[in-house]
């Protein structure tokens, strides 16, 4: 469980692609600090396991469905990603509840600069709609942002916009993704509880 506060903005350093598989080295001496083989890091708000660390560095793997669900995929090395370690019991909660389990790649439609905010424009993938409200919370590659506007009549792409300030922009991937780039969402959860005990689906069964 992560709370979408950025710790660090990190590097991919390396992609060691195997069958149905990658390796990923990402650099990060805050994080790598005080991580271990088996804890687990969300990069780009995906959730990954440490399989080990080597100075400032660590390496984690990446299943195919990971890499085919997420834009971890589409990174190079050099590519700047954000950086947070699991939530620890008795840490302050300062975003919202985030699993690390990426719903959907979206792309970023436009964004407008003033000297002290952004105002980014989002897609809205199918299905993921009905979790997004506005003044309610979403994970933008990690980062726990709230939702300042919705939109997209019909016929239109559905949109949501998230406002930015400097802090935001400098310390993470926001600030430098530009109209046409892409974004992991991550819808809140509480949402989706909500919506499953609405439609009142009957319990599974244990054999």
């Amino acid at each position: 469980m992560f709370t979408g506060i950025v710790e660090e903005l990190g590097e991919l350093v390396s992609v060691e692609h195997l069958a149905g598989a990658a390796r990923v080295t990402v650099r990060g001496p805050r994080v790598t600090a005080d991580v271990a083989r088996g804890d687990s890091v969300a990069v780009n708000g995906v959730c990954l396991t440490v399989t080990g660390v080597a100075g400032a560095a660590f390496t984690a793997d990446v299943m195919a469905e990971t890499l085919n669900r997420t834009g971890l995929g589409g990174l190079e090395p050099g590519s700047p990603v954000n950086l947070e370690r699991s939530l620890r019991v008795g840490d302050r909660l300062g975003g919202h509840m985030v699993q690390g389990h990426v719903d959907a790649v979206a792309t970023v439609v436009s964004r407008v600069s003033d000297e002290h905010w952004d105002v980014v424009r989002i897609s809205i993938p199918p299905g993921l709609g009905r979790y997004l409200v506005e003044k309610g919370s979403v994970a933008v590659d990690g980062i726990s942002l709230t939702v300042s506007a919705l939109g997209g009549g019909p016929g239109e792409q559905p949109w949501f916009e998230v406002s930015l300030i400097p802090a935001t922009l400098a310390a993470t991937t926001l600030g430098r993704v530009p109209p046409g780039g892409s974004v992991n969402l991550e819808a809140d959860v509480i949402g989706k509880y909500v919506e499953r005990m609405l439609r009142g689906e009957p319990e599974m069964v244990q054999s």
